[in-house]
C-alpha cells in the first residue's frame, strides 16, 4: 500500500476525513425524524405544571416544556372527543367537517395523517383509545393507515381505567386481571408498556406512534401510589350507591370515589410518570435526538364521575370546560420536544389548531399533499415554528363548530349547534344559530368576560357573516 508523505499528504488525509464526517453529519441531520403524538383525554390547560399554578406535579412534562416549545395559543379540534380526533386525524377544521357532534366517525374515504406518513415510508402504530371508526376492516385503525394497533376500540370502552377487554389488530383480548371486579391492570400502564416495546423494536424505517391515553377522562381511577401523595379537602363521589344517581353522569360512572380530587391529580401525575419512562427509553435507544414528541389534550377538562375542574382551576385563565366553545373547552396544553432542531426552550404565542397537524407531518416527511389522492385538509403546516429561528405565520381565521346532543351526552339526538372563531386577538362565539354573536379580545380578556360586540360592530358583523356561511 502506498503511504501519503509530507504535509500535503497529511492535509489530504484530514480533508478526506473532514469531508466524510461532514457527509455523515449531513446525512444524519437529513434523516426523517420519528414522530410520537401523545394525546390525553380531557386534560385542562392549567393541569400541567409548566402552564401555571396547579398543585398537580408534572416534572417530566415541565422538563419537556423547558427544553422544547411550550405553545400557549394551541387549540384542539373541538370541545369533545370524537370531532376533535377526526379533525386531528384528517387535517380539517369545523368548516370541512360533515358532522361536528360526538357521533362523528371517520369515513372509509378519509385520508389520515397515518396514510400521509406511509407515503414517506414510515412505520405507523396506534396505541390507546381509538373510538372514531367502528367498522372493522373499513374504518378501524388498520384501514386508516396504521400498520399495527393496540388498545380501546369504542368510545365507551375508553371510559374504563381498568378495562376487561382490549384489542390488538382487530382481535379482542381479555384482560383477566380486571375481571370479576378486580383492578389489576391499569389501562395507561398497559399502553405505556406497549409503547416502550414498540420504541425498542429494531426497524429500518422511521416510525410514527399515535399514543392516545384515555386519561384523565372519567371514570376516576389510578394506582394508589400516584394518588396517595395528594392531600386535599374532599367531597366524596357516591356514584350510583343505593340506586340514586349522584349526578347526570352516574350511570356511566357508577362506582363511588372517596377522594376524587386526589385521584384525578394522581391520574395526571401517572401520565407524567409514564411519559418520563418513554423519554428514558428513547434516550437509551439513541432515538431521542431525532424524535419529535407532541403532547396535548383532545379538549378541555370534564366534570364527570366526581371530577371538579373548579377545584383545580383546570381551564385557567380561560372560561368554560368540555362541551363549551369558550376557550376553556378548546384551548389546550401543547408541548413539543425535538432535540435535533430545538436547542433552546421557548414559549410560542402562535395560534394554531389540530387541523394543522396533518399538513405539518406532510411537510416534515417531505410528502406533497397535491399528489395524494382524496386528501381533504384546510390546515396549514407549522413546520416553520419547529426550530430555534421560527418563521412567523400569516394571520388567519381559526374555526370551531359543536353540535350538542340533547339530554344524555351520548343520546345521538342533536340539539343546538355552537360556533366559534378566532382571528388575531379577536375571538367570537355564537351559542346557537338564533343567538347573537359575542365578541372578545382574547389576548386582553382570556376569560371572555367583556362582550365587545356592540362597541366593535364591524368586527362582530364579519364573524356573524362567517358563522352564517358555515352553519
Amino acid at each position: 500500500m502506498k503511504m501519503f508523505k509530507g504535509k500535503r499528504g497529511i492535509s489530504a488525509v484530514w480533508a478526506g476525513l473532514l469531508l466524510t464526517a461532514s457527509f455523515i453529519a449531513s446525512a444524519a441531520s437529513s434523516e426523517k425524524p420519528n414522530i410520537i403524538f401523545i394525546l390525553t383525554d380531557d386534560l385542562g390547560f392549567n393541569q400541567v405544571g409548566a402552564y401555571g399554578n396547579t398543585p398537580i406535579k408534572t416534572p417530566n412534562l415541565d422538563k419537556m416544556a423547558a427544553n422544547g416549545i411550550r405553545f400557549d395559543q394551541a387549540y384542539a379540534g373541538n370541545t369533545v372527543c370524537s370531532p376533535s380526533r377526526v379533525s386531528l386525524f384528517t387535517g380539517r377544521d369545523g368548516r370541512y367537517m360533515t358532522n361536528n357532534s360526538n357521533t362523528v366517525e371517520l369515513s372509509h374515504k378519509d385520508i389520515t395523517l397515518a396514510h400521509i406518513l406511509k407515503y414517506a415510508d414510515y412505520d405507523t402504530t396506534l396505541i390507546g383509545k381509538y373510538s372514531i371508526g367502528q367498522q372493522m376492516g373499513v374504518t378501524d385503525p388498520l384501514a386508516m393507515g396504521f400498520d399495527t394497533w393496540f388498545g380501546m376500540y369504542s368510545i365507551l370502552e375508553g371510559h374504563r381505567q381498568y378495562p376487561q377487554i382490549l384489542w390488538r389488530d382487530g382481535q379482542k383480548i381479555r384482560v383477566k386481571e380486571n375481571e370479576g371486579g378486580r383492578k389489576g391492570a391499569y389501562a395507561q400502564r398497559i399502553f405505556t408498556d406497549e409503547a416502550i416495546k414498540y420504541i425498542e423494536e429494531k426497524r429500518e424505517n422511521p416510525f410514527f406512534m399515535m399514543l392516545t391515553y384515555s386519561s384523565p377522562h372519567a371514570e376516576l381511577g389510578v394506582p394508589s401510589e400516584f394518588s396517595d401523595p395528594y392531600k386535599f379537602k374532599e367531597k366524596r363521589y357516591s356514584g350510583m350507591e343505593g340506586g340514586n344517581p349522584s349526578d347526570k353522569y352516574a350511570a356511566y360512572y357508577p362506582e363511588s370515589v372517596d377522594k376524587p380530587n386526589a385521584v384525578l391529580a394522581g391520574m395526571v401525575s401517572a401520565l407524567d410518570h409514564y411519559i418520563g419512562e418513554l423519554l428514558d427509553t428513547l434516550e437509551k435507544q439513541g432515538k431521542l435526538e431525532n424524535t419529535i414528541i407532541f403532547f396535548t389534550s383532545d379538549n378541555g377538562p370534564h366534570d364527570e364521575g366526581g371530577a371538579s375542574p373548579e377545584f383545580f382551576k383546570a381551564s385557567a385563565p380561560y372560561k368554560g370546560q368540555k362541551r363549551d366553545l369558550y376557550d376553556g373547552g378548546i384551548h389546550v396544553p401543547m408541548i413539543l420536544q425535538w432535540p435535533a432542531q430545538i436547542k433552546k426552550g421557548r414559549v410560542d404565542q402562535t395560534p394554531w389548531l389540530f387541523a394543522d397537524v396533518l399538513p405539518t407531518f406532510a411537510d416534515i416527511a417531505g410528502v406533497d399533499l397535491n399528489i395524494v389522492p382524496r386528501v381533504h385538509t384546510n390546515g396549514v403546516s407549522i413546520k416553520g415554528l419547529l426550530n430555534d429561528t421560527p418563521v412567523k405565520m400569516a394571520e388567519r381565521t381559526l374555526y370551531w363548530e359543536f353540535s350538542k346532543q340533547v339530554g344524555d351526552p351520548n343520546s345521538g339526538v342533536i340539539g343546538d349547534t355552537y360556533q366559534a372563531a378566532r382571528r388575531g386577538k379577536w375571538k367570537a362565539v355564537r351559542y346557537g344559530f338564533d343567538s347573537s354573536v359575542e365578541l372578545y379580545d382574547i389576548t386582553r380578556d382570556p376569560s371572555e368576560s367583556y362582550n365587545l360586540a356592540t362597541t366593535h360592530k364591524n368586527i362582530a358583523k364579519a364573524f356573524y357573516e362567517l358563522f352564517e356561511e358555515y352553519k
